[in-house]
């Protein structure tokens, strides 16, 4: 004889396969389900996510290596929060928090429970040629250079010494990420806001009347100012060898990674070091997080073993310090570890 299980206690453990299954059909599926894990998101975390899958795959013989997309911040929350499903990914990389706006998309479409874990630290880096004029800028600088309407006003400044006597008589021409990424949401957050919050009148805008602050503080000039190089940060270190007049916005793990044909910009006279980043002295010093559908855990094979995997790669003497990624405190690595263990939703006031 055996036990008999409670219809409602079936149901209830069937629902979250079934609804995986059925999303799997929906137009862009590759099939009625999955058994490979799937992470979209950030290119500054694209190339831990892919460290993590391989050391996922030497560990779970059998398995399949989880893929993982570059597709920016902001594009991977899209369409992290556009449903449940085997035809929807599992996690998203970001290179900045959450808002509270992508939040409610999720909820409104279903995803309803989500994780968030902090893998590590990474920097806002502004880099050069190490063929450059070796230049350092100020976040007033970057703000008044780059800017479409600097404090309010159309920005004519041509050459890095228009907008400061002690700088450069350099064409301004910067190559960065585009409006989907989190580097780009950072570098509007960390740069070009603080440096445009300079001003009293700016800093008082932003209490008085918030949409007009974020156009004059956060709104950039186009091409040939600021040019967009899409979600390739490789792409934009191959743009600065070639063009040694010209600066990069990108990750710092790229920094480090390539510092043999480009150098950091200190910004307010700061160097981008491991040592700065990790402390928050460097102006572009941010978190990096994943966030998980806790739907497709127990789903999804192989869901939980590979954020375990990511997680103990991201800490101390890791695999991912070796390319750059900026270990955790051991108090906040000591969370991300329950976290992946305990797996706690996020919730909306977590994140204001």
């Amino acid at each position: 004889m055996f036990n008999q299980i409670p219809l409602k206690t079936l149901a209830l453990a069937i629902v979250p396969a079934l609804a995986l299954a059925g999303c799997g059909n929906q137009p862009g599926s590759a099939s009625a389900s999955r058994d490979f894990v799937s992470a979209v998101g950030s290119s500054t975390v694209y190339p831990f996510a892919n460290i993590a899958a391989e050391q996922f795959a030497a560990a779970n013989a059998g398995m399949e290596t989880p893929k993982v997309e570059s597709t920016g911040t902001g594009g991977g929350i899209e369409r992290f929060c556009s449903g449940i499903g085997a035809g929807t990914p599992d996690i998203v990389n970001a290179s900045r928090r959450m808002k509270v706006s992508e939040f409610e998309s999720c909820s409104a479409n279903g995803v309803t429970e989500i994780i968030e874990i902090q893998i590590g630290i990474d920097g806002l880096a502004l880099g050069e040629s190490v063929n450059g004029p070796r230049i350092a800028l100020t976040q007033e600088d970057i703000y008044r250079a780059l800017a479409a309407t600097p404090y309010g006003q159309p920005n004519t400044a041509q050459t890095w010494r228009d907008v400061n006597p002690a700088l450069p008589d350099v064409a301004i021409s910067v190559y960065g990420p585009p409006s989907t990424s989190g580097t780009f949401d950072a570098f509007k957050e960390l740069i070009l806001g603080k440096g445009c919050e300079a001003n009293p009148e700016m800093r008082a805008l932003k209490d008085s009347d918030k949409d007009r602050f974020e156009e004059i503080c956060h709104t950039l000039r186009g091409a040939p100012y600021y040019v967009e190089q899409g979600e390739n940060d490789n792409l934009i270190i191959q743009k600065l060898v070639r063009n040694p007049n010209s600066l990069g916005i990108f990750g710092f793990s790229y920094l480090d990674a390539n510092r043999s044909q480009i150098r950091d910009v200190p910004i307010n006279g700061v160097e981008a070091t491991t040592a700065s980043v990790a402390d928050g002295t460097y102006p572009g010093s941010r978190p990096l997080y994943l966030y998980v559908k806790k739907a497709h855990i127990g789903v999804i094979p192989g869901l939980q073993e590979y954020l375990q995997a990511f997680v103990a790669a991201a800490g101390p003497g890791g695999a991912l310090a070796e390319r750059g990624l900026i270990p955790l405190s051991a108090d906040l690595y000591a969370v991300a570890q329950r976290t992946v263990q305990d797996l706690p939703l996020l919730t909306a006031d977590q994140l204001n």
